[in-house]
């Protein structure tokens, strides 16, 4: 008894090995969202593909650069291959195929073409043309091969065992699996995800009737059941019920068609693997008598291929209920079915085993037995050639074995040159190393000869600091006192708005005075001395002068800092360049807000917008003092304070300056 699940084997193989052939790159943050973007499209394109599909269109109209549009292309070439739209997934191919090779600067330019080559290849292994999937396939490798060696080139390997199979050309299959092993090997690929290779291997000893080879392998690859994927599993299950089918053991053979029963069952998106099983499960209820069950599966799984005009499938399921039919006694309809048969191109020796065999039994059954002689004959034929090609076989792993056994040899006198090489080599790193620790030593006694030195240096510099910060606050001292003076004084000589005046103008000097001497202060004590600075200055500009303070209800301003004289440089030159020589009402306006994690203080004045000619001009020390205390404070944190001046356009026509301060709520002073 023989049969076929080539086709079984080609859908869930070739899908699984999709999930190696998406390459990331990219070092700016940009680059690595795309990054995550693509492992979402590759973790999901076969469960969710017209959802990916419509998320690749919506990055790739966003996306300029030519490498990344052509790996989200290649995602929806794949998405189109899970829905069985291959006609689309050959256009994007296509179209991409033409513009990859033209640009040659694209960083990963091979491994874009491995990438299109490999799908491709998948496409027409799908359609069951398989010379057309091998010739991709062989471009793809030899594409991901001009790189270093990577999982690619394994996921290649085995895209190329499957297709030789399925041409039952075993020898071959059975070369690609072990270089995919042979790669993993070199990679360090750990044992657990080596089981594609390993049930392939199996799939190859199945079809030659060597079951204790095939046992051997897919005992070792079902060592890793729990470790697999779904489809993986599926594709397992299928594998290892063939293998005992083959054997007559139709028994042990449903069990594991069951099990992928309930497998594909319990996942909605695995539609195409649960009829893929329906097929099994059909035959083998034909073969144990059991018409009924076979007739249900067969018709359900018949509709879902014959939507997606699965060639190879509907050949099978035909052949299938040709036997039905003769089981049931139905001859005539066994001619019908015969008739109206799809026919394909090319149709694998293992299913025309099956369909020569059912073929024979319809003529026997209809008593035309010179047809049923002619398909007995051609089946012998066929079971002749599988005989050859299983010698063909065995002479291929002895040479192989010969040639591993010939390198093996050579890399045994190439160790032992390499050996003595590494003795001298040795000798001279021995020389070398105490070379290097002489010089470290000379080095370290250098370094700490001129660390002593600057130790001194340092030491000397840090006693004429602390000199000079004596000096300061003795020199200090002396504007104390003719502060306290001046403020008794006036208070003796002065009267009425004078004696204000003057009050006033002493608390600012004196404020001025601990101002200037922190480097940050609150903005509740900045406030303050813009308050008096200006109820000053307010008798110069008249009456006609307002200033407006806004604060946000959501700042403390006895806990929030910000560098002293900020806000009162902005308005002391507003009033001197712009406001004194005012005409009308003049403004000035200070709001301070939370935006974003930011304060932000806004100072605008209505005095007619900055002027680099202002008659009253001065040496604009007080912006270089901003502008260089911004610089020194910012060396030392990680988010930056900004300011910008800028004139703007108010409300009724005038024009004004505005200076903005954007400081970081946590922004360091030291």
């Amino acid at each position: 008894m023989h049969k076929s699940f080539y086709f079984i084997i080609s859908v869930i193989l070739l899908e699984f090995l999709y999930t190696g052939c998406i390459s990331q790159n990219g070092n700016n943050s940009e680059d690595f969202h795309y990054n995550e973007f693509i492992k979402y499209c590759d973790s999901n394109y076969r469960t969710k593909p017209y959802e990916v599909i419509k998320k690749v269109d919506s990055v790739i109209r966003e996306k300029r650069n030519g490498e990344a549009v052509s790996q989200l292309l290649i995602t929806k070439a794949k998405c189109k291959f899970v829905v069985a739209e291959y006609d689309s997934a050959i256009i994007i191919l296509d179209t991409l195929l033409t513009h990859t090779i033209n640009e040659k600067n694209i960083i990963n330019h091979n491994r874009l073409l491995s990438d299109i080559y490999n799908t491709k290849g998948n496409i027409f292994s799908r359609k069951t043309m398989q010379d057309s999937a091998i010739y991709y396939f062989n471009k793809a490798y030899k594409c991901s091969s001009s790189t270093d060696l990577s999982t690619d080139q394994i996921n290649i390997s085995i895209n190329l065992a499957d297709a030789y199979i399925r041409k039952g050309i075993f020898d071959m299959g059975a070369f690609w699996y072990k270089n995919a092993l042979s790669i993993s090997d070199t990679l360090l690929i750990p044992e657990k995800e080596r089981f594609p290779s390993l049930y392939g291997l199996g799939q190859v000893y199945m079809e030659l009737r060597d079951f204790d080879q095939s046992d051997f392998y897919y005992n070792l690859a079902g060592k890793y059941y729990d470790s697999m994927q779904p489809f993986e599993k599926h594709f397992y299950l299928n594998n290892r019920g063939n293998s005992y089918y083959f054997r007559g053991d139709y028994e042990r053979a449903l069990s594991y068609f069951r099990k992928s029963m309930a497998l594909t069952n319990s996942r909605e998106e695995m539609e195409f693997e649960r009829n893929l099983t329906m097929v099994n499960l059909g035959e083998i209820f034909i073969l144990t008598n059991q018409t009924d069950s076979a007739e249900y599966y067969l018709n359900k799984c018949y509709s879902f291929f014959k939507q997606l005009n699965h060639v190879s499938a509907l050949y099978y399921i035909e052949t299938q209920m040709i036997e039905l039919a003769l089981k049931k006694g139905n001859t005539s309809k066994a001619k019908s079915i015969i008739d109206k048969a799809v026919k394909p191109s090319y149709v694998e020796p293992n299913l025309l085993l099956i369909r020569n065999k059912y073929l024979q039994h319809y003529f026997e059954e209809s008593k035309d037995f010179k047809n049923a002689y002619y398909y007995q004959n051609n089946n012998i034929k066929i079971n002749d050639s599988i005989r050859n090609a299983k010698v063909k076989m065995r002479t291929s792993e002895i040479s192989l074995r010969y040639k591993q056994d010939s390198t093996l040899m050579k890399k045994e006198f190439s160790i032992k040159e390499k050996e003595n090489q590494v003795t001298l080599l040795n000798q001279w790193i021995y020389m070398l190393i105490l070379g290097i620790l002489l010089i470290i030593t000379i080095g370290i006694i250098y370094v700490s000869y001129k660390k002593r030195i600057n130790d001194k240096r340092l030491w000397i510099l840090k006693t004429d600091i602390n000199s000079m910060r004596l000096e300061s606050i003795r020199n200090r001292i002396s504007p104390h006192f003719i502060f306290n003076v001046l403020n008794r004084e006036m208070i003796k000589q002065s009267k009425g708005n004078n004696k204000e005046n003057l009050l006033a103008l002493s608390k600012l000097i004196r404020k001025n005075l601990e101002l200037t001497d922190n480097q940050a202060i609150t903005l509740k004590d900045e406030l303050d001395f813009v308050e008096t600075y200006l109820s000053i200055e307010k008798e110069n500009i008249e009456d006609d002068f307002y200033y407006n303070l806004i604060i946000d209800e959501n700042i403390d301003i006895n806990k929030i800092y910000i560098p002293s004289m900020f806000i009162q440089i902005p308005i002391e030159n507003a009033i001197k360049h712009s406001l004194q020589m005012k005409n009308g009402t003049k403004q000035i306006w200070v709001t301070i807000e939370l935006k974003d994690e930011y304060i932000q203080i806004r100072i605008i004045d209505n005095g007619g917008g900055f002027k680099t000619d202002s008659i009253n001009k001065g040496t604009n020390t007080g912006l270089k003092v901003i502008t260089q205390t911004i610089q020194l404070l910012n060396i030392n944190n990680k988010k930056q304070m900004m300011m910008k001046i800028s004139n703007i356009n108010l409300d009724n026509s005038e024009i004004g300056c505005e200076i903005l301060y954007s400081i970081p709520i946590n922004f360091s002073y030291k």
